[in-house]
């Protein structure tokens, strides 16, 4: 997130690094980087030595889902999986703590460079096929969650009901609402598709995922290159990692079932709908990351579907 959270301080953040994780830790440095969860560096000297995350609660993890995918993905890294950068665990082994409603992480700090989403080129998509394939080839973690649908029967009806008044929230949230209760036939069309896809979903199938493979969860470093952001990791269809490469142009690379990439952009649609529509229902100022929300909204409301033609 670019803003600090509103309730939560550098001290609250440096407090519980020292009590968890690294008594040594001498300060911390609120990043205004990424979407979605605030992110800090914490130092010890003038040193670089934890790369801190707070994540929100909420409808996609409970604290206990949330702890689990970051296990999971500490195991993966246990096993040998060179391209997993985990969650560093507590001092009583944990990978996450409470900190009011949400939970804070760590993992070291690695010097690298991220991407933009899209990927550069062919030998990157391929990179990134070659370490999904492995991912994919793992047996489960215990601790892994599984997917379910993120949306749920009723969302189109209850969109409807809370966009029926106005939303006297921040500067955006008259905009945001009218955008919302404009395509409410589409959101209906779109739910009920996406149901009947998930639906037919065959589990005996599934594999561990990391869930947004895009350039932007990847950390180039001199030694190689690491998935990062591993919240999203759940026991699924493989194609919910795959629909990033076919998104970007790279179908012709990839292998997989057209139906479920089709309910995997189906589901990121919806899920966006659905924080952003929470997002803008709830005091807001106008900020840069209230911008990229809206911005965000709109193109998900707008856009055309996906191209999901791949291998077959």
């Amino acid at each position: 997130m670019r803003e600090r959270p509103l309730h939560v301080s550098d001290d609250d953040v440096h407090r519980l690094l020292w009590a968890h994780w690294l008594p040594e830790v001498e300060r911390v440095s609120h990043l205004p980087v990424g979407f979605g969860a605030w992110h800090w560096q914490a130092f010890v000297g003038e040193r670089p030595v934890l790369f801190v995350t707070l994540d929100r609660l909420g409808d996609r993890h409970t604290g206990k889902s949330l702890e689990g995918a970051y296990v999971a993905a500490a195991t993966l890294a246990a096993r040998g999986l060179p391209f997993v950068l985990p969650s560093r665990r507590t001092l009583l082994g944990s990978c996450t703590v409470p900190l009011g409603d949400h939970r804070l992480s760590v993992t070291p700090w690695v010097e690298g460079r991220s991407g933009d989403g899209p990927f550069v080129d062919q030998a990157q998509a391929e990179a990134t096929l070659a370490m999904l394939a492995e991912l994919h080839a793992e047996p489960a973690p215990p601790s892994l969650p599984r997917w379910r649908p993120l949306v749920h029967p009723a969302f189109a009806f209850r969109l409807e009901t809370r966009t029926a008044r106005p939303w006297e929230s921040g500067p955006f949230g008259e905009r945001a609402r009218r955008a919302i209760r404009e395509r409410l036939p589409l959101v209906r069309e779109w739910t009920s598709r996406y149901l009947a896809l998930g639906a037919d979903t065959d589990d005996t199938t599934w594999v561990p995922t990391h869930g947004e493979p895009h350039t932007r969860n990847q950390l180039a470093t001199q030694t190689g290159t690491y998935l990062v952001d591993w919240e999203s990791a759940r026991l699924a269809p493989r194609e919910r990692d795959l629909a990033t490469l076919v998104e970007h142009g790279w179908g012709h690379l990839v292998q997989a079932d057209t139906t479920l990439l089709e309910m995997f952009d189906l589901e990121w649609r919806l899920d966006e709908i659905s924080q952003y529509a929470t997002w803008f229902e709830a005091e807001h100022t106008g900020g840069d990351s209230d911008e990229i929300a809206l911005a965000g909204l709109t193109h998900e409301l707008t856009r055309e579907p996906r191209d999901h033609r791949c291998r077959t």
